[in-house]
């Protein structure tokens, strides 16, 4: 909406915004007030500025005060919240608004026309602006607490962030030097067997057989478990001599005893198993016994 805000930091976005807000609030009661006065016939010759004169300088010192308000929250945002820290932060609330009260009452009962005059203040102004100030100061005051606590939340979850950032980049140069040294291959396989799971070391795997969705995994104690898995997925995750000898087999090569040419290419396991060895893999099959 304001694409030029954009470039505004963000204590600099949140003392414009208060600012806006001030002025917007002030802007109202003038024209508030000019009706009113205006309505009841309340006085001669009263202009928009001149109301706006009056209304600015009390808003000044609501704003003055409320630096107050701004420390105080700084200083206890870290803080567990408890009942005890809401209390007080209520009383400091009331408190600003007794007095910026008493500020703008004493000064309006010192620059009228008539007299000073203690009973004047106490009997007239002061309740005129306590029930025509104080329950907008309140709540001025209140929209500032929680936009001052979310933006130092934020701040300070920023801050989090940004430590969080740099440990991260830390670590990831860390796992690299690791990973350079550590082989990342898996030496088991948790298979899901009803309610259980069903470790198998992968030294322990003779072959990898696909089944629709599923894969079969053959084991050297003649055992069969069904894996929700792919062969692919497998394939990435066991070690080199681990071999797909076909688009529905992966062989362990160590169990491997023979490879047979003849017609259909098949490798033999050492319980005499045959695996079909496709032509697409044969050569890959022959690289790798031609190693040993």
């Amino acid at each position: 909406m304001f694409p030029q805000l954009k470039h505004i930091s963000n204590t600099k976005r949140s003392i414009l915004i208060i600012g806006i807000v001030v002025l917007l609030a002030i802007t109202f009661e003038t024209f508030q007030q000019l009706y009113y006065i205006r309505r009841y016939e309340l006085g001669d010759g009263i202009t928009f500025f001149a109301l706006l004169k009056t209304q600015a300088y009390r808003w000044i010192i609501w704003l003055m005060l409320s630096f107050i308000l701004i420390g105080y929250i700084r200083t206890r945002v870290s803080r567990k919240k408890t009942t005890q820290s809401i209390l007080k932060l209520i009383g400091l609330i009331i408190s600003l608004v007794i007095l910026n009260i008493f500020i703008i009452a004493l000064s309006s009962a010192l620059f009228s026309n008539h007299t000073f005059s203690i009973t004047d203040l106490l009997s007239e102004y002061i309740p005129f602006f306590t029930y025509q100030k104080a329950p907008i100061y309140t709540l001025g005051y209140i929209a500032i607490s929680m936009i001052l606590y979310l933006y130092f939340e934020n701040e300070k979850l920023q801050i989090e962030v940004q430590e969080l950032s740099e440990l991260k980049s830390t670590n990831s140069k860390l796992y690299k030097q690791l990973s350079a040294q550590v082989d990342e291959k898996s030496t088991i396989l948790n298979i899901k067997i009803g309610n259980k799971r069903k470790i198998i070391p992968v030294a322990h795997i003779s072959w990898i057989e696909a089944d629709d969705y599923c894969v079969k995994v053959h084991t050297t104690n003649s055992k069969t478990y069904t894996m929700r898995s792919s062969l692919k997925a497998l394939e990435e995750k066991l070690s080199a001599n681990f071999l797909r000898v076909h688009r529905k087999a992966i062989v362990n090569m160590d169990l491997a005893k023979e490879l047979h040419l003849a017609n259909a290419s098949n490798v033999i396991l050492h319980d005499d198993t045959k695996i079909p060895v496709s032509k697409s893999n044969l050569k890959t099959v022959k690289d790798f016994l031609d190693q040993y």
